[in-house]
């Protein structure tokens, strides 16, 4: 494979401008060490990840079911592996997880229906959207649609450059290489 033009940035190369932003949130991974190539991006990145990532309507379970649904469309293994690894650490059983590569039942089963329609068909349909605000809430709603558009951007960047994942993460999947496959 031919190298990553935009390899992650090391502490000794990172921009000056954005010095804040390596103690914070963008030191810690590879996908913004990446996104440090364009310091302006990731400075105006910054406030929309803590709304979309932190603060959104859907909380931290379903964020997660929403961005695994997004990785696994994308075809991200960076980004389905980090989220399997978040998704342990908040409870998810391994039947979970694997449930949200096909068609799992109840809200999450709602989300996943979700996220295949904002990449299938770009949108909601009128249906889909009433029978979802009525079980997440309209905010969230908004939030989801938000957050795949976030992660595909992500995804588009992770792949084009092929950004390694995090070393932490990598051991993780060492250990339970299935689980955090792409592949079923």
């Amino acid at each position: 494979m031919t190298p990553s033009p935009c390899p992650p940035i090391s502490d000794a190369d990172w921009p000056t401008e954005i010095a804040d932003l390596r103690d914070d949130f963008a030191g810690a991974l590879n996908v913004y060490r990446t996104m440090a190539h364009h310091p302006a991006l990731l400075n105006a990145w910054a406030p929309l990840r803590q709304h979309v990532v932190k603060e959104n309507a859907l909380g931290p379970e379903l964020t997660e079911v929403v961005i695994l649904r997004a990785s696994l469309r994308m075809e991200s293994s960076y980004e389905w592996a980090h989220h399997v690894s978040r998704a342990l650490a908040l409870g998810f059983s391994e039947a979970r997880i694997n449930a949200i590569r096909e068609m799992p039942d109840g809200v999450d089963g709602l989300i996943v229906s979700a996220v295949n329609a904002l990449f299938d068909q770009r949108m909601l349909s009128p249906e889909q959207e009433a029978k979802l605000a009525d079980a997440i809430g309209r905010k969230a709603v908004i939030d989801l649609i938000a957050m795949v558009g976030f992660y595909t951007v992500l995804g588009y960047l992770l792949k084009t450059y092929h950004t390694p994942l995090d070393d932490n993460i990598q051991k993780e999947a060492e250990i339970m290489p299935a689980l955090f496959s792409l592949a079923p």
